[in-house]
């Protein structure tokens, strides 16, 4: 009888272990999902504005130096065969020069207006292409009416350095100059244009 007694006693309880909980959101060590999003979305807009800045910074020193490519090589008059307008490779680098100054201060002006208000002057598709095409087309004017004045300027210098000669090397190396920077911009603008075909 004992070992009947002994074997109806209840069986051992088995202890099971339940699954460790799953983290939080407040987990420091393995932060939500969504926050990677959110952290790229800023990324994202730090870089577009850092794109803004540079591009707005560029075409302001590309305006600066047209202006001083027009302004020194229009006054560069001296007289007798010393007069820009006598030659039309400077006639050339003048009008680029004026239409570099025109293009560079419209697209500051509408870029300063679009950073400090908020407001899209232009849609931004179109703003896009017209920077794209805008940049590129006048920095190969640029080059090209430096291109054009370059070689008169230094069979000139052959004869006669003097002020005329040294007037019109400082315009055509601020055109040179405006075109960098343009070049530059046009690389942005690129970029730019490539990011937005991709998101469309």
């Amino acid at each position: 009888m004992s070992n009947i007694e002994e074997d109806s006693s209840p069986p051992p309880r088995i202890h099971i272990q339940s699954p460790p909980p799953a983290p939080s959101a407040t987990d420091g060590a393995n932060p939500p999902l969504h926050t990677g999003g959110i952290a790229g979305i800023l990324k994202r807009w730090k870089r577009e504005d850092l794109i803004k800045r540079g591009s707005l910074g560029l075409r302001g020193i590309a305006l600066l130096f047209s202006l001083i490519c027009f302004i020194v090589m229009a006054s560069n008059k001296h007289g007798d065969w010393r007069d820009f307008d006598k030659y039309e490779e400077y006639r050339y680098v003048l009008a680029i020069a004026i239409l570099s100054s025109l293009y560079t201060g419209a697209q500051v002006f509408r870029q300063i207006h679009e950073l400090s208000t908020g407001k899209k002057l232009v849609k931004p598709s179109v703003a896009t292409i017209m920077d794209f095409f805008g940049d590129q087309i006048m920095a190969y004017l640029l080059i090209s009416s430096a291109s054009a004045a370059i070689p008169m300027t230094n069979r000139m210098r052959e004869g006669a350095d003097n002020i005329f000669t040294d007037a019109s090397s400082t315009a055509i190396s601020m055109s040179i100059f405006a075109f960098l920077c343009l070049a530059a911009s046009a690389l942005i603008s690129g970029y730019k244009l490539s990011a937005q075909s991709s998101y469309i």
